[in-house]
């Protein structure tokens, strides 16, 4: 019984969807189509509609979702410790020379790698 219900509220689900897609595409063609009036009322016009799409899209299943998981998500960022300036700073200096060190032994290494291939095939002066 259980899967049926669901599978109703499916079908439902997927309407909604497809209604909130169309009024966004309806509203972006509207944007365009309208481009002789105000900008400031095409804008307006815009958002609400896709305001509008959105909440429909929100009071499908997938939408729920969406929602919970967006919720979920900034809980898990309050939970997060992020580093101090100081310790910010360290770090990134700490990568930018590590980077240098790294880039000079690549040159260094390529440099080294061409002068016995000069070498090999008889190029070097």
């Amino acid at each position: 019984m259980n899967a049926k219900a669901e599978a109703g509220a499916s079908g439902l689900d997927t309407v909604k969807l497809v209604v909130a897609a169309g009024i966004v595409i309806v509203a972006l063609w509207g944007f365009y189509f309208f481009a002789e009036y105000s900008l400031l009322l095409r804008v307006v016009v815009l958002l609400a509609l896709s305001g509008g799409a959105a909440a429909i899209a929100l009071t499908s299943l997938p939408g729920r979702q969406l929602w919970r998981f967006a919720v979920d998500a900034r809980m898990e960022v309050r939970k997060v410790v992020w580093p101090t300036r100081q310790e910010t700073i360290q770090t990134t200096l700490i990568v930018i020379v590590m980077v240098l060190i790294l880039g000079i032994l690549l040159w260094l290494f390529d440099m080294v790698l061409m002068a016995i291939l000069r070498f090999l095939t008889g190029q070097g002066g």
